[in-house]
Parts: C-alpha cells; sequence; structure tokens
C-alpha cells in the first residue's frame, strides 16, 4: 500500500498510444497475441526464426526472444482489457511505476528480429562510470553519471545538469543505462 511520501507515476496516456511490456505463462505468448489481435490490441511478439539440428532432422522453430513476455501500445482506456485478457499475468512495473517503453526501442528489437540472426538475450548491470537515466518517482528524466555502488541495491549518481556534482543514493531498479552519445 502507497504511503503519503511514496508517488507512483504511470506513464498511460488518453490520447497517445504508448508502449508497455506485459508478463505471460511460460509458453503462452503466441496465445496471448491471439487474443489481443482478436479484441483490436496492437501488441508486439518478437519471434526468433531458427534452425534447430537434431540427430536425424533439422527442424525451424519459432521461438519468443522474451520468454514471457509481450509488448501492447495502448491508451489509457485499453489498461484493463489488456489485464483482462486470459493468461495476462501483469503488466511490467519499475518499482510499482508503469513506465512506458520508448518507440525507439520497440524499433531496434524489430530489426534484430528482422536479420533472422540467433540473439542471446543478457541483463546488464550497472557498473561505475555508466551514464544513466532515472525512470520512476519524483526525479524521473534527470541524467547522470554512476559513481560507485555501494552493495547491490545502493548507487551514487554523480549529475552536472547544474554544473557541479550532486550526489545521492538511489534504487538500481529507477536507473535505466543510457548510450556514450546521449547528452547529460
Amino acid at each position: 500500500m502507497a504511503t503519503k511520501s511514496e508517488i507512483f507515476e504511470n506513464h498511460l496516456d488518453e490520447h497517445e498510444a504508448r508502449w508497455f511490456a506485459i508478463c505471460t505463462p511460460y509458453k503462452r505468448e503466441k496465445v496471448i497475441k491471439s487474443r489481443l489481435d482478436k479484441q483490436g490490441i496492437v501488441n508486439y511478439l518478437p519471434l526468433l526464426h531458427l534452425t534447430r539440428h537434431y540427430t536425424r532432422k533439422a527442424k525451424k522453430v519459432e521461438l519468443p526472444l522474451f520468454n514471457g513476455y509481450l509488448f501492447v501500445n495502448i491508451t489509457y482506456k485499453d489498461y484493463i482489457k489488456v489485464l483482462q485478457t486470459p493468461d495476462v499475468v501483469k503488466f511490467v512495473r519499475f518499482s510499482g511505476n508503469l513506465v512506458s517503453i520508448p518507440q525507439n526501442e520497440i524499433d531496434l528489437v524489430k530489426r534484430v528480429v528482422g536479420e533472422g540472426i540467433e540473439v542471446r538475450i543478457e541483463t546488464l548491470g550497472f557498473k561505475p562510470g555508466d551514464l544513466v537515466e532515472i525512470i520512476g518517482g519524483n526525479l524521473t528524466g534527470i541524467r547522470g553519471k554512476l559513481i560507485k555502488e555501494e552493495g547491490k541495491q545502493r548507487f551514487l549518481v554523480e549529475l552536472n545538469s547544474l554544473g557541479m556534482g550532486l550526489e545521492w543514493q538511489i534504487d538500481q531498479k529507477l536507473l535505466k543505462k543510457i548510450n556514450i552519445g546521449a547528452r547529460l
């Protein structure tokens, strides 16, 4: 339950459709995609088209790039429809916040999947020197440089937006790594 000091963020918009990730049970991604299609909800399931070689034969298979995840492009009014779709477990949240996925990241996934190459998924950790952006809470959108890690859950961040270094601790769930070419 949220206390008065906790402020949750919600990227759902009444008019502009945005991308969100939903969780699905194991090996139910294609079934849920079909159900969302029937409801007219725009969705994307990145599938890898691979050839698996077995002892006596080769077989072509379609496997989800992200097991247990599907992407939906929705407005506020479609949120409940998606949740009420059978087998949809929940929306992916960061520290309780419903955060949208930028269009350029969806486009990147589509480009990679379109190449037809085998892709391996890796969970990226943070290390000192990484450029990061805060993606949840009151400080959303502030960019800075990761200075040092204090344990596994807390970080110190240096921000240059004021022309000086500000450092504070922040939960890693509220951080997103940004590319080197991004401006602080």
